[in-house]
């Protein structure tokens, strides 16, 4: 999938093809009915070729609807402070004001994806061990697997709560998983994340084999990061510290990983894959590889696009569907601090579209201010306002940066305040202000207690990780819905908390999935 995205689309899509008619296809042992053209496992997991086709097929599954392409960013932004459904259409603005039905099809389409991701992974880690091919390259494929398998799962924790650990293959009879307990569901994720680390380069500059120079794998230093936030959710301290410090310490040979000067260019199209980014999704228009099916769901075409419709949802009104607007809370916070220049936090206008003469930010999508109301405010991250290709519908090439270099600085000073660390989490705290040009209050936030710190990273990650998912994780692992005064809090933040009941901070299971397998069980969004 990924050298470059002129390489992406024969490999990838012919692939996934194959993938699904694996699922599909058997043999029989009375009369042989094989079609030539259709390979079975018997088959088909013979060739270095083969391996590599499977594993571009794992990373497909990371570019349909219910994965990357629109609904992780979209249902779980549309949960935080910081974002407000503006949108005719009911999944989405029930999903927004917590009132979410169990019948709800893009939260099928949630579970149902990261489950064909998860049985890609299972057939990678079943069938390549076994595969006479370059040792090499069998493990950095069967590290991808882990990775992209420990990535599914952490979805699917922080969304569902509980879900099913599935080992399903496709000659299994049986698919009806129990659903697992919170420590055996982490439990894989965090084994997921280790044996990718364990397996992956720190780049794949210098491999020797077919995926040599290629970019948008996942990498060592990935599995590092994704490993120390699993720590951090689990509030497992010292042991994320360590792997964050993998990434920091100079003399490790996964510190590669840099702040880029232009926070934009974490969003933009013409700086992905850069030295802040651990991973990230690769997408592409159809003017790059070409494709003419959307691709959106369900068993791959050869035709299938590679393209995102986040930017098109997220997009201001006139120019896309509008579907989102930022909360007025998350505009005020923008405009808490100044930079030492006396100018409004750059980030702002990376972040939001919004009326600011004085920041030289008057136009959308190059046109003068098109709206009555200037205090009128839209999403700016993740579509192409401001930059050189307009919205093209549901068709946008924007790379999804999964885990960035700012990240692991804020997690990690996260970890020190909980070890009690508060001189070593301010110094980090500083190092992501200094980006935006914010004062250096490195020595005051030395000297706050261990709740100030965490009211301070509150808001430092509010800001700094504004329209990136991860704002309703953040409030749930930290507890906030657990405390009367955090939930009302949000509510004065944003009406759309006055709905919500405890639980309703998850997404429910399918209604679907517990009508078809007597094994699982609903979670606290279901009742």
């Amino acid at each position: 999938m990924i050298a470059n995205k002129n390489l992406i689309p024969k490999t990838m899509k012919k692939l996934t093809f194959i993938i699904a008619l694996l699922m599909i296809v058997g043999c029989s042992d009375q009369l042989d009915l094989t079609n030539p053209n259709e390979p079975t496992s018997d088959t088909y997991w013979k060739t270095e070729a083969d391996a590599m086709r499977a594993s571009s097929a794992m990373y497909n599954g990371l570019i349909m609807d219910g994965t990357y392409m629109r609904m992780i960013p979209a249902l779980t932004d549309g949960r935080s402070d910081g974002f407000q459904a503006d949108t005719p259409w009911p999944d989405l603005w029930q999903v927004a004001a917590f009132n979410v039905p169990a019948t709800s099809g893009p939260v099928e389409w949630v579970w149902r994806e990261h489950y064909v991701l998860i049985y890609r992974t299972n057939q990678v880690l079943h069938y390549v061990p076994d595969m006479d091919i370059d040792q090499g390259l069998k493990d950095r494929i069967v590290g991808q697997a882990h990775f992209l398998r420990g990535l599914a799962y952490f979805n699917l924790a922080n969304n569902f709560k509980r879900v099913p650990i599935s080992d399903a293959l496709p000659d299994q009879d049986e698919y009806n998983a129990p659903t697992a307990s919170e420590d055996e569901l982490w439990t894989q994720i965090i084994d997921d994340f280790k044996a990718a680390k364990e397996n992956l380069p720190v780049t794949y500059d210098n491999v020797d084999g077919p995926d040599q120079g290629q970019v948008g794998r996942a990498t060592s230093g990935a599995a590092t990061g994704m490993l120390g936030k699993a720590y951090l959710y689990r509030q497992r301290w010292q042991d994320a510290a360590d792997e964050f410090e993998l990434l920091i310490d100079n003399n490790s040979p996964m510190a590669i990983y840099s702040l880029v000067d232009d926070y934009r260019h974490n969003f933009d199209v013409a700086h992905e894959n850069n030295s802040e980014s651990l991973f990230e999704v690769q997408f592409a228009t159809p003017d790059q590889v070409g494709g003419s099916v959307m691709n959106y769901c369900c068993e791959p075409n050869s035709n299938w696009m590679q393209v995102s419709s986040q930017a098109y949802t997220y997009a201001a009104e006139g120019y896309g569907y509008s579907d989102f607007l930022p909360s007025r809370w998350l505009y005020n916070e923008f405009n808490q601090e100044q930079t030492v220049n006396g100018n409004k936090d750059p980030r702002l206008i990376d972040t939001i579209v919004s009326y600011e003469p004085g920041e030289n930010s008057t136009t959308v999508y190059g046109d003068p201010w098109p709206y009555t109301d200037t205090t009128a405010i839209y999403p700016r991250k993740y579509t192409n306002e401001g930059l050189p290709q307009p919205e093209l519908r549901e068709q946008s090439g924007i790379n999804y940066r999964v885990l960035r270099f700012a990240d692991i600085y804020m997690m990690y000073a996260e970890a020190q305040n909980e070890l009690g660390n508060q001189a070593l989490a301010a110094e980090y705290i500083q190092r992501v202000r200094d980006r935006a040009n914010l004062p250096n209050r490195q020595t005051e936030f030395a000297g706050y207690t261990q709740q100030e710190m965490r009211d301070q990273i509150a808001h430092e990650r509010a800001l700094e990780f504004a329209i990136e998912a991860q704002r309703i994780h953040d409030l749930i692992r930290w507890g906030w819905f657990d405390d009367p005064n955090k939930v009302e809090m949000l509510r004065q933040r944003d009406p759309e908390f006055n709905s919500w009941s405890p639980g309703d901070q998850y997404l429910p299971i399918p209604q679907r999935e517990l009508d078809v397998n007597p094994n699982l069980e609903p979670n606290p969004a279901n009742n």
